[in-house]
């Protein structure tokens, strides 16, 4: 056994999507190089979903979880992510696919660029809409994002089938015990939960996911915002009660030097944006109470946009 081999768990979530389940499966089995595990958790189907993952049982790296009830998509995640044993997990929603050379390049760039912890993809989506959906058209190294998180709830990643986590990373936040908050937009847990434990984070520009646009794909059409008009306001404070758990479980504190450390932060993105630099002095300026630190921060921060500036480290 090689054992400088990368190991591979996908996890597929699904709930009543037997439709598309068999495709997003063949997608995950067919890739060019092939995953180790494939773990297809099902959070109580009520359609005929059973009947598409008997067809896999006999294939020898997939397992399939048959939750008894339903709980939403964070369950799945939680259920999925106790039974994988990869060394990086891959998610991928049952109504979604892969390009087949998605794992192949995906592993090439943990490979190059190792202290990569968390990588997502650009993705084209079908269906309903026809369109490819690109952060940027080239490949990023983000930085870590603990602080613009914490303070700002910034949200660095995207949907959830084109993403993939170190398991040293995802074990530092799931399982997350407060389930039903997360029945549906359970990635936010992900990315936010990614950057609060210190993830690396990595964008790639190909498109080799297809992101399936439908009827009743909630995320897209948001019809649980028609449905709850509160929807957001409930959100943030679902999202700092997953801050505080998160917190806990890793017994972090708030930094003493904010603006220092957001500066340290800002710095580890190789090439920052414009709007990287916004996002840090708003915090600095929102958040740092000590005032020298607030205007030393702000200082020092222009300096180094302006360093960039003169360098062309900078982009638009």
């Amino acid at each position: 056994m090689d054992k400088n081999k990368i190991t591979t768990s996908c996890l597929i979530n699904n709930y009543n999507y037997a439709e598309y389940l068999s495709e997003a499966i063949d997608s995950a089995l067919n890739q060019t190089v092939k995953f180790d595990e494939i773990i297809i958790v099902d959070d109580a189907s009520t359609d005929n979903s059973a009947e598409v993952m008997a067809k896999f049982t006999q294939v020898a790296n997939v397992q399939i979880i048959l939750k008894e009830k339903n709980q939403g998509q964070l369950s799945s995640f939680n259920e999925g992510f106790l039974a994988a044993k990869g060394d990086i997990v891959f998610f991928l929603d049952a109504d979604d696919i892969y390009e087949p050379q998605y794992l192949e390049t995906a592993l090439n760039f943990y490979k190059r660029r190792s202290e990569c912890d968390f990588l997502f993809c650009a993705y084209k989506k079908f269906g309903a809409i026809e369109e490819t959906f690109q952060t940027d058209k080239v490949d990023l190294d983000l930085g870590y994002s603990v602080i613009r998180t914490l303070y700002s709830g910034e949200w660095i990643g995207s949907i959830t089938s084109t993403l993939s986590i170190r398991r040293e990373i995802i074990r530092k936040f799931l399982p997350i015990p407060n389930i039903e908050d997360w029945r549906v937009r359970a990635d936010d847990c992900l990315v936010w939960g990614a950057s609060l434990v210190g993830a690396k984070k990595f964008y790639m520009s190909k498109p080799l996911v297809m992101y399936r646009i439908h009827s009743n794909n909630q995320y897209h059409n948001k019809k649980f915002l028609d449905i709850d008009h509160n929807y957001e306001y409930k959100r943030f404070w679902k999202r700092n009660s997953l801050f505080n758990y998160i917190m806990q479980k890793n017994t972090f504190s708030l930094p003493l030097l904010l603006a220092f450390t957001s500066i340290n932060e800002l710095k580890t993105i190789p090439c920052p944006k414009y709007d990287d630099f916004i996002s840090y002095l708003k915090i600095i300026f929102l958040f740092e109470h000590n005032y020298f630190w607030k205007g030393k921060g702000i200082v020092l921060l222009f300096s180094y946009f302006l360093k960039t500036l003169i360098i062309g480290k900078s982009i638009k």
